[in-house]
């Protein structure tokens, strides 16, 4: 006889318990455990959504210069690897010498426009002192215009022609929105300081980024590869290779429309070609700038009297810009996925439309990486249809 066969105490309760898995409650003795409302992992998942909205509330006004400084590091990626590596000089040092060749390239130019606006206004400005000190007369260009000639010529005899009339049209306008001005000169003094701190950010994120950005990659496959694992080595390549592909286009692009289009404006007479020309090379970078220049030149030469060559320069502009377009653009921009027109002008337009410059390189990211997962989607659905493996 063992303990099994002895009678069970008067009075005491059966033990009992419930299953795991059946019901909220599960017994154990005489005490009834029930699962709690909030478990550990789905407090875990609202905390982590919590930091997460918290962190994009905060920090979203450093979007865009992450994104430069991404765009911007993943093209000149391959020069990084040679400082680093092949002149000896360490992350650190490739990256510290990356960043001040970048602040060369902006400051130098940036100055050297900021020097020449300052002069071209000093001779305005002292232009406009002579002429309200001793008045001027109609300049011929302006005079001689078709058909609106007559009315510039005499509009200008009546208010800034004769001597005081400058000063006048200041007062009055100065003195009757004297608030708006104010409030221009704080606006335009704010934007000012909000781009300086972004070039600064950008400028700290681009050294971390050359310093630190394989490192950084090789964190991203890691996870990349445990959310996606048949996909990731495919849709990952897509981003850098794209990126490398739109600045070099763009850069190309740009280039080769300031020439062609500036040696344009030197054989149709238009007055300081090089600075024209250098002028639409930037614009070209902003869908529909290079058009808007060449446009504005063609009328200029119509209105100052030759109206065949400003026909001409308009023909030609048209037709230069239907052939890049149609294809130098998309073969040079469409990166490894090969964008056809139509996703590489909606993302140049769209990017630009959200995120201004950044948003030409990152358009066409976006828009490969959906037409990237649009071909593997048809490639699966078509082995499935016809029962091939992927």
């Amino acid at each position: 006889m063992n303990t099994r066969d002895m009678p069970q105490a008067t009075g005491a309760a059966p033990r009992a318990e419930t299953p795991a898995g059946q019901g909220g409650a599960r017994q154990t003795g005489l005490r009834v455990h029930r699962q709690p409302l909030v478990t550990n992992i789905s407090a875990a998942r609202w905390l982590l959504l919590a930091i997460v909205a918290a962190s994009i509330y905060f920090f979203h006004g450093f979007l865009v210069p992450v994104l430069a400084a991404s765009v911007i590091a993943l093209a000149s990626w391959p020069l990084r690897d040679r400082a680093a590596f092949q002149l000896g000089l360490g992350r650190t040092g490739a990256a510290a010498a990356l960043v001040l060749v970048l602040i060369c390239f902006l400051v130098i130019p940036i100055t050297m426009a900021l020097i020449y606006a300052f002069r071209e206004l000093s001779a305005w400005f002292n232009w406009a002192i002579l002429v309200n000190n001793a008045g001027a007369p109609t300049p011929d260009w302006l005079a001689g215009l078709p058909h609106v000639g007559h009315w510039f010529d005499k509009n200008w005899n009546t208010y800034i022609g004769r001597p005081g009339g400058i000063s006048e049209i200041v007062q009055l306008v100065s003195g009757s929105n004297i608030v708006a001005i104010y409030r221009g000169a704080l606006t335009a003094s704010s934007l000012a300081f909000h781009m300086a701190l972004n070039m600064l950010f950008m400028l700290i994120t681009l050294f971390v980024f050359y310093r630190d950005g394989d490192r950084i990659a090789a964190q991203i496959d890691l996870v990349g590869r445990h959310i996606l694992p048949d996909r990731w080595s495919r849709l990952s390549r897509v981003v850098p290779a794209t990126i490398s592909s739109t600045v070099t286009g763009m850069t190309l692009i740009a280039i080769g429309e300031g020439v062609i289009l500036g040696t344009a404006y030197w054989i149709a007479g238009v007055p300081s070609p090089v600075t024209f020309g250098v002028i639409t090379g930037f614009m070209a970078l902003i869908p529909g700038g290079a058009p808007l220049c060449f446009t504005l030149v063609s009328a200029y030469l119509v209105a100052s009297g030759t109206p065949l060559a400003g026909a001409l320069l308009f023909m030609w502009g048209t037709c230069e810009l239907f052939i890049v377009d149609k294809t130098i653009r998309p073969v040079l921009v469409g990166g490894p996925v090969k964008l056809p027109f139509l996703p590489t002008f909606f993302g140049l337009i769209g990017g630009v439309k959200t995120m201004g410059i950044v948003g030409l390189f990152v358009g066409p990211v976006l828009m490969a990486l959906l037409v990237s997962i649009w071909r593997e989607w048809q490639r699966e659905v078509s082995d499935d249809e016809t029962g091939t493996p992927g």
